[in-house]
């Protein structure tokens, strides 16, 4: 039987939050201040309602202040920059979280550049895409961020690692190649497109698989001993969840530390957005 590290991001985001429910407390008592999330859905779309649920439950567990604003799907593009710029100057809201994806009749682009880059928790601010790019601190978006986590409860030092990140958007491939050779990784950006995807995978220390492609990674793509992170959420006709990669073909024939899905990246990504919240409420204290 193939040795299977499984790497339960559930459990893993649960520790980091204790931890920073701590972190929290202390700092509340020191300041005076708690730190506040602001999360805005525009229309009616279920999947980002069960997103938002699980954010602001998870922000008020966590001793943190969670302010929801819920706009029809009819709300206009410059009624939402209105409430941006009015979260943006708000004194007790120190993350500000618009949930994508809007309506078509938005401009999102104008939408994430209307947040204040000390309030986009979202790491999507092209000024915080461009600190991210030149190695500065600024906030990097949640998924990635959560990911390298992942990858280094096991094992810290990444330096060297071949690392393969399937998927390109500007959420989660792009950032993810850039914070994982700021890590002093050697990355090959792969995506739908590429051609001989095996032949790349092959070679991997690291795979991470975020192109909402089901089962697109099998066996034959992964090498022995291979770190593997399921990004992709994909549901199936049956209503069942499966990632990107095909988990029970690579854990039957390779040894592998591997997320699961559900379980695995997900949990982090609200983890890694309280963490930036956090952050974002440190940097605004006097």
């Amino acid at each position: 039987m193939p040795d299977i590290q499984l790497i339960n991001g559930k459990d893993i985001a649960a520790a980091h939050r204790t931890g920073l429910k701590t972190r929290i407390d202390d700092f509340r008592q020191q300041t005076g201040i708690t730190p506040g999330l602001a999360v805005v859905l525009v229309g009616e779309d279920p999947a980002s309602q069960v997103y938002v649920r699980s954010k602001r439950k998870m922000a008020n567990a966590l001793g943190m202040n969670s302010f929801l604003h819920l706009l029809p799907g009819s709300t206009s593009e410059d009624k939402l920059l209105k409430l941006v710029k009015d979260l943006n100057a708000a004194p007790d809201v120190h993350g500000i979280l618009v949930q994508l994806p809007l309506p078509a009749e938005i401009d999102s682009k104008k939408v994430v550049e209307a947040i204040d880059p000390e309030k986009d928790v979202d790491g999507l601010h092209p000024i915080n895409a461009g600190k991210l790019l030149l190695g500065q601190n600024g906030f990097v978006p949640c998924t990635p961020l959560g990911c390298l986590h992942l990858i280094q409860t096991v094992t810290k030092d990444l330096s060297g690692l071949h690392a393969v990140v399937i998927g390109r958007s500007h959420l989660v491939g792009k950032p993810m190649g850039q914070l994982l050779l700021n890590a002093n990784c050697t990355v090959t950006q792969a995506h739908s497109r590429t051609r001989d995807l095996p032949a790349f995978t092959r070679q991997a220390d690291i795979i991470i698989a975020a192109v909402g492609i089901p089962h697109l990674i099998t066996a034959e793509h992964i090498k022995d001993g291979a770190i593997i992170i399921d990004v992709g959420i994909n549901r199936l006709e049956d209503g069942s969840l499966t990632g990107d990669v095909d988990f029970d073909d690579v854990t039957a024939k390779h040894n592998c530390a591997i997320t699961p899905v559900p379980g695995g990246v997900g949990p982090m990504t609200i983890a890694m957005l309280m963490e930036n919240t956090f952050q974002a409420a440190q940097n605004a204290a006097p």
